[in-house]
């Protein structure tokens, strides 16, 4: 259903999505055609809205007007953009809250602010709004009004910006910003803002990221089982999502920690596995009492409050893949990625 959207709105936002994040978009070809379109535009903006404070650093102007765009398609009078007009039609026909992206916005503007993180708390307060939003924002979409599922599903978020940040160091801090918890620079002999002056890998680093990395992992354990509540269609993407941006973590690793002066990158090949396991059985419900991360509360509460999803009824009554259907969907899908891979074509 279209309200907002014109010709051409949606395969701009498909380009938004295959350029912005090879894993994202890799993730993304597993989910149930119903949510492509949504979930597609809902990343465009996010990717839309980061690039443009990556831009304009420290202008507190582009967060207003990015505040001012959130504002007008929630109203229902997006501007005249394709990300913003697809927006709006998520808005208006999925039940995303205008509360999760004004959070989103409030995390941009912190990037712009250049604000600094001395805790880990302090830190999951900034990946709660960037990234917790949209796990939270992706769960809505497939129908997610419990608290504690919305919860976990905003952990997912945490735990792939905390790979990312693992994964950027350099680059962040040639952008000059650091995201690694400054207490535990100094713990390790770091002096965060010398450092930060003259940013080259340091041995010192690597217990700093390893414990984040750990974090990370703790994360993704918290998601899975949250995973598992999702309708059935939807848990291939969503265990993909995880096993790909966790496998980041793991090349961080292999690359000694020195995320400075390399960039982990997950092969293709090593995507196309773990596209292909995630059809597999997920893990069993954790054992143990679930604890809301203060962090992600008052996301985890939007989304309650979120009027019903149009689409969930329609995801759960969705065909299961037999073994043998999965195995010639995903021979199909490499097929294709590679000849649009060639023609440059946006996703369909």
């Amino acid at each position: 259903m279209s309200e907002f959207a014109r010709d051409g709105d949606r395969a701009h936002c498909q380009w938004r999505l295959r350029h912005g994040s090879r894993s994202f978009h890799a993730a993304s070809l597993l989910l149930p055609r119903p949510l492509r379109e949504p979930a597609c535009g809902l990343y465009a903006f996010c990717r839309v809205a980061d690039d443009l404070v990556d831009a304009h650093e420290a202008d507190a102007g582009v967060v207003a007007a990015l505040r001012d765009r959130v504002d007008a398609a929630c109203a229902g009078r997006p501007h005249a953009l394709p990300e913003d007009r697809m927006l709006a039609d998520v808005v208006a026909h999925h039940g995303i809250a205008p509360a999760l992206l004004h959070a989103l916005i409030e995390g941009f503007a912190w990037d712009a602010q250049a604000r600094q993180y001395d805790t880990l708390s302090e830190l999951y307060d900034y990946c709660a709004r960037v990234a917790g939003t949209v796990g939270a924002m992706m769960g809505t979409l497939m129908g997610v009004r419990e608290r504690e599922l919305a919860a976990r599903a905003c952990d997912l978020g945490l735990a792939m910006q905390l790979t990312n940040i693992a994964r950027d160091v350099g680059e962040d801090a040639r952008r000059g910003r650091l995201y690694l918890p400054r207490g535990w620079m100094r713990v390790a002999g770091l002096d965060p803002d010398a450092w930060l002056a003259h940013p080259v890998f340091d041995p010192r680093l690597v217990p700093v990221i390893d414990r984040l990395l750990r974090c990370a992992d703790l994360l993704y354990a918290r998601a899975a089982s949250g995973i598992e509540r999702l309708p059935p269609a939807c848990r291939p993407a969503m265990r993909a999502a995880c096993s790909i941006y966790r496998d980041i973590g793991r090349v961080v690793i292999a690359n000694g920690y020195d995320s400075v002066t390399t960039r982990a990158v997950v092969s293709p090949w090593r995507k196309a596995l773990l596209l292909a396991e995630a059809f597999r059985q997920g893990s069993e419900p954790a054992a143990g009492r679930y604890v809301v991360l203060d962090e992600v509360a008052d996301l985890a509460d939007a989304v309650v409050t979120a009027p019903p999803s149009r689409i969930a009824p329609l995801l759960e009554r969705l065909p299961v893949r037999t073994p043998r259907q999965r195995m010639e969907w995903l021979i199909e899908l490499f097929e294709r990625l590679e000849r649009q891979d060639r023609a440059h074509l946006p996703l369909r």
